[in-house]
């Protein structure tokens, strides 16, 4: 894949690695995007139930403001087994592994490309993958975007009304209640009947039937909010978080409440505007600009390396509207407003700026480092 960079009037090549990759879980599939970069974190990405690493983040990555980014940073897609396009029915004797068990099937995919840390970028069960992932290896973590996760184990009657609705719906109208909310699915017609198109067209039917049970048979993540002069050991992301909701997704509650639950000093909540259930499809140009002031707060890339994503963005001391292509009385803004230097010891070491970023609305206010 040649892609060109029109302020340097140059073309780069990105190297493309495609491996089945064997771990105690099964083999997952992975496209491993790029080259690794002395002292540089790999973007690790996950998907959701119905979804593979195209349908969940190819609009995003093919996004033209994400060229410097991924010029910078490789990445590593990851899918769980039998959730790649092409993919066979899994063995009658193949027992599909919980969510506990896909979050310890990473390590063995870092050890294969050969990865020290990434950036996990996870959306629906991805996101739970991943933040399990961060909790149980904080050293190979160093910073976490997470769309639409849910914390929450799946609670009796959210178990009685899974149950109700797979007597009563498809497998593809199952996903995309999980993906879309009533109102998308009710106005976006193109939109659903794409990605109905591709659960029914390119997905193993069978096989994301077993991803589904498994995430709806998930735990609960048991994370706790450190409290000043409380628990010392309470146990929560130890890295950089990003929870991404759009305002209109299934997910808004689930994310509020992980916000809840985690570090604030550490957190931040981005609700957008008139943005549906899948954000990184919605709205990508606004996602990608949250991501990179995301990954120059870890002090990964310098604003001289961003010279793109610069002219097309506010500068961090400005407020960025994040109101959506529809029309709508109230908008959520994304606000630049705070910068502090963290200790060298909590950053390994790397000088940096941390942006924080509040999501408002005229009704309510939802602070990313609220207390």
């Amino acid at each position: 894949m040649v892609l060109e960079e029109n302020e340097c009037d140059s073309v780069f090549e990105i190297q493309i690695t495609e491996e089945h990759v064997e771990t105690h879980y099964g083999n997952v599939h992975c496209i491993m995007t790029g080259t690794l970069k002395a002292n540089l974190p790999v973007i690790l990405t996950f998907h959701d139930v119905g979804l593979n690493h195209k349908s969940s983040f190819e609009t995003l990555f093919n996004h033209e403001d994400m060229r410097e980014i991924i010029r910078h940073l490789p990445v590593c897609h990851v899918e769980a087994p039998g959730q790649h396009e092409g993919a066979k029915t899994l063995h009658h004797d193949y027992a599909y592994p919980s969510m506990d068990q896909l979050s310890e099937a990473l390590p063995a995919v870092l050890k294969h490309f050969g990865l020290s840390r990434v950036i996990g970028l996870g959306v629906g069960a991805g996101a739970y993958i991943l933040a399990k992932f961060a909790l149980n290896h904080p050293d190979m973590v160093d910073g976490l975007v997470l769309i639409n996760i849910n914390p929450s184990a799946e609670g009796l009657m959210d178990s009685v009304a899974s149950k109700i609705t797979g007597w009563t719906h498809t497998l593809p109208d199952t996903v995309i209640t999980h993906l879309f909310g009533k109102d998308e699915i009710e106005t976006n017609h193109d939109l659903i009947a794409t990605y109905r198109h591709s659960i029914t067209t390119t997905m193993n039917q069978s096989n994301v039937t077993q991803f589904l049970h498994s995430y709806s048979k998930r735990n609960a993540l048991e994370v706790e909010r450190p409290v000043p002069g409380g628990n010392i050991t309470a146990r929560t992301l130890k890295c950089s978080t990003l929870l991404v909701v759009g305002d209109n997704s299934p997910a808004v509650e689930a994310v509020v409440d992980c916000n809840s639950k985690l570090d604030p000093t550490k957190t931040t909540l981005l609700k957008m505007a008139d943005c549906g259930g899948l954000p990184q499809v919605d709205q990508p140009a606004k996602v990608i600009e949250a991501l990179k002031y995301f990954i120059q707060g870890m002090g990964y890339l310098s604003s001289a390396s961003m010279t793109r994503l610069r002219s097309r963005t506010a500068s961090s001391s400005s407020i960025t509207s994040f109101d959506g292509s529809r029309s709508r009385a109230h908008t959520n803004e994304l606000q630049c407003v705070r910068t502090h230097s963290h200790s060298t010891e909590e950053k390994r070491g790397r000088s940096h700026t941390d942006v924080s970023m509040e999501c408002n609305s005229s009704s309510n206010q939802i602070s990313s480092k609220s207390t």
